[in-house]
């Protein structure tokens, strides 16, 4: 999603410095963003949301305009296994920038949340900004407390932030682990692929490409304060892979 939106940005307002700071953990890869590398537009600063000093430092120098947090370990089967590193990044690390945000009074700040606070949605029913958080796994635990952070922000310190949740996202450069692109990754390498169940688990999914387009929106548009949440189209998981299956002959 980030690298997907930096190359949105870069290629749609020729007067945008980007500055990219990520940790470049298991999932990260600068490849991603290769094609613009060398522009002088955009900076890659390797570096944690929860080194204070170094977030500080970048704020001092920079005087950002807008400040867009996308960093998260987010894959809910490996914070079932060891859930640390979710909450030192998802929380702390998130709760390092916000303050930040609000000391050097940045005009915009956004915050990338996510569906899964909301917990399990009944058949047939959605959910609504104003609808209680209820996570039911340690990654939506992490996400929906630096969620609730920014809320709190908004309302004791007048932050002007703004909180995105979207559905489930796919597209170029998604990190093999996610249900299209593993499923994809495999076809292609002749593996089974592994479903968890009966494959029967509805989800919400939106291509990255809509998604950046909804989140442009919001950044340039949007009045401060708001939630917004960012929906795709509902399948199940075994239909997206009999989908895969199809195209991929």
């Amino acid at each position: 999603m980030g690298s997907n939106f930096i190359r949105h940005l870069h290629q749609s307002y020729g007067d945008y410095q980007v500055f990219n700071l990520d940790l470049l953990t298991y999932a990260g890869n600068p490849e991603n963003l290769a094609d613009i590398a060398g522009s002088e537009r955009y900076r890659f600063v390797r570096g944690d949301i929860g080194d204070k000093a170094l977030v500080e430092n970048l704020f001092v120098r920079h005087n950002f305009e807008v400040v867009i947090n996308f960093a998260a370990e987010s894959h809910v089967d490996r914070s079932l296994l060891d859930a640390f590193q979710f909450i030192k990044t998802n929380i702390q690390g998130a709760y390092i920038l916000l303050e930040t945000v609000r000391r050097y009074k940045i005009p915009r700040y956004i915050y990338i949340s996510t569906d899964e606070v909301y917990g399990d949605v009944p058949p047939g029913k959605k959910s609504r900004e104003d609808h209680p958080l209820e996570p039911t796994n340690p990654y939506a635990a992490t996400k929906a407390s630096a969620d609730l952070m920014v809320q709190s922000y908004i309302k004791t310190h007048r932050v002007p932030a703004l909180v995105l949740r979207s559905s489930n996202n796919f597209g170029p450069y998604q990190y093999p682990e996610k249900l299209n692109s593993l499923v994809i990754t495999n076809f292609l390498e002749g593996k089974k692929v592994p479903i968890h169940g009966r494959g029967e688990h509805i989800r919400s999914w939106i291509h990255v490409q809509d998604f950046c387009s909804a989140l442009d929106l919001v950044m340039h548009k949007a009045p401060d304060f708001r939630i917004y949440n960012i929906a795709g189209e509902e399948k199940s998981n075994m239909e997206v892979a009999r989908l895969w299956a199809k195209t991929l002959g």
